[in-house]
């Protein structure tokens, strides 16, 4: 049964002309855009056009996993939600948003080990996925490292300098520190 997929992937990807995903020739522009955004607001609207073209599978087969892994994460099936993100990241280990997504089903599952090896995978493909970074961040807290999980981000501050998400959690992070000392 996993021999079809594995296979149409391989021919869809022979004949695919447009990149997608983390290779799309869009992103650079878009990150300069999100370096210079002059507020949160901006900066929002340019992240969500920068997931546009992250979740933009490579190949039919992909996108068709992607559709059924979004309908199990909806309805809040982790157990088919992981084994569609297991056969995604088979199809298309190249797709940094597959490694990402399976990431996030780990981390909502309680395991932040195989989390944070997928980010680790996520961020190999695509150095700038800040919400991965911000998902490791959130691992970081879970685990009781607040210093570990600012410097997460604050690195997405880095790539993202007026993002409204990232400065909460850095402003949050600095509270629980000092309250620490």
């Amino acid at each position: 049964m996993r021999l079809l997929p594995l296979l149409l992937a391989s021919l869809a990807a022979a004949f695919a002309p447009a990149l997608a995903d983390q290779r799309s020739e869009a992103l650079p522009a878009l990150f300069d855009e999100l370096l210079e955004a002059p507020d949160a607001t901006m900066a929002s609207r340019l992240e969500a056009r920068i997931w546009q073209e992250w979740l933009d599978a490579p190949d039919p087969v992909s996108r068709t996993l992607m559709a059924r892994l979004d309908a199990a994460m909806r309805s809040r099936d982790s157990a088919l939600a992981l084994e569609i993100a297991d056969e995604l990241v088979a199809v298309a280990p190249e797709f940094a948003e597959a490694w990402n997504k399976r990431a996030t089903i780990h981390y909502l599952r309680g395991d932040d080990d195989a989390s944070v090896s997928d980010i680790r995978e996520t961020l190999a493909l695509e150095p700038r996925h800040f919400g991965a970074i911000s998902g490791l961040g959130l691992i970081f807290l879970r685990r009781g490292d607040p210093e570990a999980a600012l410097g997460a981000f604050e690195q997405v501050l880095e790539i993202s300098p007026a993002s409204a998400n990232a400065r909460r959690s850095v402003e949050r992070v600095r509270r629980e520190i000092g309250r620490e000392i």
